[in-house]
């Protein structure tokens, strides 16, 4: 019998918002109901997907450190984080995980901050503008990379 792989899906700041912030940059779901689409989507490829989620930079960090034989690999959409937190890069460095960066909205076409990720060159993909979609593009990407 073979073991499911694990995914640790990690929610940043202000992603606990979803349904309240912009629609047309974020879609309408709520975090559960996307937390609940993305799990399924894991279940279909035979992936555990386990969900973390907070707006304390020091908690995502921390949270990262403690993946170490409790998941296979890690998807984040650390919010606005992403374009700043170098201690989260280090963090995800330091798991030695295959990764996926995610983000709702596409991020390249929006302001110039947003444009920058201090992640680029330590994820595996960046899943961008693909709105709820896009964790199962991630979690397709992992699956094959955890085969």
């Amino acid at each position: 019998m073979s073991t499911r792989n694990r995914i640790e899906v990690m929610h940043g700041v202000n992603l606990d918002q979803l349904g309240r912030r912009p629609a047309d940059h974020y879609g309408n779901l709520t975090l559960d109901q996307l937390e609940q689409k993305t799990e399924a989507w894991g279940h279909e490829l035979g992936l555990n997907v386990r969900f973390f989620r907070t707006n304390s930079e020091g908690a995502f960090v921390e949270h990262l450190h403690r993946l170490d034989g409790m998941a296979d690999a890690v998807i984040l959409n650390p919010g606005a984080w992403t374009h700043y937190s170098w201690a989260i890069r280090d963090a995800l460095e330091i798991t030695d995980l295959p990764s996926v960066e995610v983000h709702l909205s596409d991020v390249s076409a929006r302001e110039p901050w947003r444009q920058v990720s201090v992640l680029e060159g330590i994820v595996s993909e960046v899943v961008s503008g693909q709105g709820p979609e896009g964790y199962q593009s991630a979690l397709q990407v992992l699956a094959a990379k955890l085969k």
